[in-house]
């Protein structure tokens, strides 16, 4: 999600009535070769029924016929390894304005899900807050012909003192819901804004940006160079964005944010980054499993519409 942590209901209320109109910079990264950054924009196309005009964002076109080997996700700013583990630390700021530590795991599985006629890799994300867990999530990912990583869906669980509260799930092709494009194949500054998906039942409108490239930032894995930065927003948060700092063979490796209407003024870095042994990826199969059994149970017309996830052919072997 654009958010790596959970949104109160009375948050996202207070998003869209919001009328902020200027923007304060914060940048994630710094380097003698910076670029201009650019500042996404959510487009959109207009059509008319019945008198009334809805506006509806612009969507990648997808057509299944361009993947092959799908979850081969190589791309160099998001290549998806089975058994790859991330953990980011950093802080966020709540509703009431206190500043809290924030962590997420990120870890790639060796599951894989059919969605949408494709197959995808699958990930296990859990995100904790001021040390409890608030959220744990399967998400999707494809990879085109080109080299674009697609975002399929995700199902995620959100938890109020370890009960669960809310399953926000959208995936391709059910309830209106469209895969978008996670991270480009040749991300180029001063390119359109791409969306990364359309849930439009649970109100996920994220869309990415290239804001700069050549930069060079340090975080507590390592120092990297020719750092891409995205800047991802959402159809009510215009004034908000995060930005996402990719190191070209690695991925994401730190978070930072831009603008007035950013609320949470969430700032993560990667502190570990390690390759799983085949037990522990068998652990986090055993765990991502237990999730997806609970999807079943808990998105009933979503993620009840789906396959189920499978072992990849030879993983673990």
């Amino acid at each position: 999600m654009r958010r790596l942590h959970v949104f109160s209901v009375v948050f996202i209320c207070l998003l869209l009535i919001s009328t902020a109109a200027c923007i304060a910079e914060t940048t994630p990264a710094t380097g003698s070769e910076a670029t201009t950054a650019t500042t996404a924009t959510i487009e959109t196309t207009t059509a008319t029924t019945t008198g009334n005009e809805s506006a509806t964002p612009a969507l990648e076109p997808f057509d299944p016929a361009n993947f092959d080997d799908s979850t081969t996700v190589d791309n160099q700013w998001m290549p998806l390894t089975p058994g790859a583990r991330f953990v980011y630390e950093g802080n966020t700021v709540q509703d009431d304005g206190e500043v809290v530590p924030h962590r997420i795991e990120i870890t790639i599985t060796d599951l894989t899900k059919v969605i949408g006629d494709v197959r995808s890799v699958v990930s296990w994300d859990l995100d904790y807050s001021d040390g409890e867990l608030v959220e744990a999530e399967l998400a999707f990912y494809a990879q085109d012909k080109e080299g674009n990583v697609w975002r399929m869906g995700e199902y995620p669980e959100e938890y109020d003192a370890g009960k669960l509260v809310a399953a926000p799930t959208w995936i391709h092709g059910i309830a209106d819901a469209h895969a978008g494009i996670h991270m480009k194949a040749k991300p180029e500054v001063g390119t359109p804004s791409y969306s990364q998906g359309w849930g439009p039942a649970v109100n996920w409108t994220d869309r990415g940006q290239v804001d700069q490239m050549s930069q060079e930032t340090c975080v507590p894995v390592a120092c990297y160079k020719d750092v891409l930065v995205i800047a991802e927003t959402s159809a009510t948060e215009q004034n908000a964005f995060q930005l996402k700092s990719y190191a070209p063979g690695v991925g994401n490796v730190k978070v930072g944010w831009r603008g007035e209407g950013e609320k949470t003024q969430e700032v993560l870095e990667l502190v570990e980054l390690t390759q799983l042994t085949p037990e522990a990826l068998a652990e986090v199969r055993t765990k991502a499993l237990e999730l997806e059994k609970s999807a079943y149970e808990n998105s009933k017309d979503v993620y009840a519409q789906t396959a189920p996830a499978e072992q990849a052919l030879g993983a673990g072997q």
